[in-house]
């Protein structure tokens, strides 16, 4: 979602492909002017930018293309809050993702690292759930937060958010929140979903996870997945939306920054 879609109800982004040395800035400064926050991942978009031609994980892809933004000052970004952080890596629990091997948990530590050798003061987060980052023997020193998704394939909301709230709190990681909003409905909103045979969420179940995730208040952000017009102009998800914004403006301020 780009900046000039920020408005009082969706306070922040994150962009991925759409980020360059070139556009980064100007995309920072609209943001900071409507008072809403980023969340960057400076690898581009898709998989296909850092991996190797048997679709493994390439590291050195992905420095070389962190590496871009070295020259570009985001220290007023920075100091100020409008960047939240960076998103590392999406999903590298996920072996079909990544040529049959994952990214271990070792991997992610070192990427964190190679981020804060450049920024010291952004936060590292990678998307995938605490539990399975508590699951290998790795002191997180420089990834600073996991990243909580739900999904209907979840099940019961409360539960599971509690069950990740305490993993990362084992491991001393922060934690961001969110809803697949276009995928992750069990089917009660009849709203086809992004993916054939899925379905989007409901204003109802927008409303019952987004307090069940946000009643936890070792979240630090709120994240949906993934912005579409078409959904989101709809008078019954808009109304949910706005309470469920409420909700989180109304969170105490919490650091991803464990």
């Amino acid at each position: 979602m780009p900046a000039s879609y920020l408005n009082s109800m969706l306070t922040g982004w994150m962009q991925g492909g759409a980020l360059s040395p070139k556009t980064i800035l100007p995309q920072l400064s609209e943001t900071r002017a409507k008072g809403g926050r980023a969340i960057m991942k400076l690898s581009m978009g898709h998989d296909r930018y850092v991996q190797n031609d048997d679709r493994t994980f390439s590291l050195t892809k992905w420095k070389a293309l962190v590496d871009r933004f070295k020259t570009v000052n985001l220290d007023p970004y920075l100091a100020d809050g409008t960047i939240v952080g960076h998103y590392l890596i999406d999903e590298p629990h996920r072996a079909q993702r990544w040529g049959g091997k994952i990214i271990s948990q070792a991997t992610l530590e070192e990427m964190a690292k190679h981020s804060k050798r450049i920024w010291p003061g952004m936060a590292t987060f990678v998307r995938v759930v605490p539990s399975w980052l508590a699951s290998a023997p790795v002191n997180y020193v420089y990834l600073d937060a996991g990243w909580a998704q739900y999904g209907r394939a979840t099940g019961d909301a409360t539960k599971w958010i509690a069950a990740e709230v305490a993993a990362a709190k084992s491991r001393g990681l922060g934690l961001t929140v969110g809803m697949n909003v276009l995928d992750g409905g069990n089917g009660s909103s009849g709203i086809a979903g992004y993916t054939k045979g899925k379905y989007a969420m409901s204003a109802s179940e927008i409303r019952s996870i987004g307090t069940a995730l946000l009643n936890q208040s070792h979240a630090c952000a709120f994240i949906m997945w993934t912005h579409n017009l078409d959904y989101f102009s709809r008078s019954d998800i808009k109304s949910a939306m706005a309470d469920i914004s409420a909700k989180a403006k109304a969170h105490a301020r919490t650091s991803c920054r464990q």
